[in-house]
């Protein structure tokens, strides 16, 4: 999936839709990526002169990356954060760096999905997490 293919169903918009492409492979598991680019809202006070990525940041693009994996069932529906579990940042994301996310569902209860993320730099670990989120129904169309 492409960008545009990634907004008939996610809705997030810029400056906050943090996946670029994504895919669903044969074990259920989603691959998502997103290039930092130099001018993000997110790197030009953190920190001036040595742009380094937010740890939550990465944690909102892995998030975004689970919820890939239910995307047929998020129209009429937003995705919020339940909870976010065990996450350890492990190396820092720059602008222009490529951040290449494998994500799971391990558990599901109702609306909420019990997640596995990771997010890699070429080949390097950055961030690892659960993140556990919720399907909300979008009341009144607001």
């Amino acid at each position: 999936m492409n960008k545009e293919e990634i907004k008939q169903f996610m809705p997030h918009r810029e400056p906050m839709l943090l996946i670029e492409e994504a895919t669903i492979d044969e074990t259920g598991a989603a691959h998502a990526k997103y290039t930092i680019k130099e001018d993000e809202f997110f790197t030009r006070g953190h920190f001036p002169g040595n742009p380094i990525v937010p740890g939550v940041i990465l944690c909102e693009i892995m998030a975004q990356s689970c919820a890939i994996l239910v995307k047929d069932e998020i129209p009429g529906h937003i995705t919020l954060y339940a909870g976010l579990n065990e996450v350890r940042f492990k190396n820092s994301v720059r602008p222009g760096d490529t951040c290449e996310v494998t994500a799971r569902i391990d558990e599901r209860k109702g609306q909420l999905f019990f997640c596995t993320a990771k997010l890699e730099v070429n080949g390097k670990l950055c961030c690892k997490g659960k993140p556990i989120f919720s399907l909300v129904p979008i009341e009144n169309g607001k």
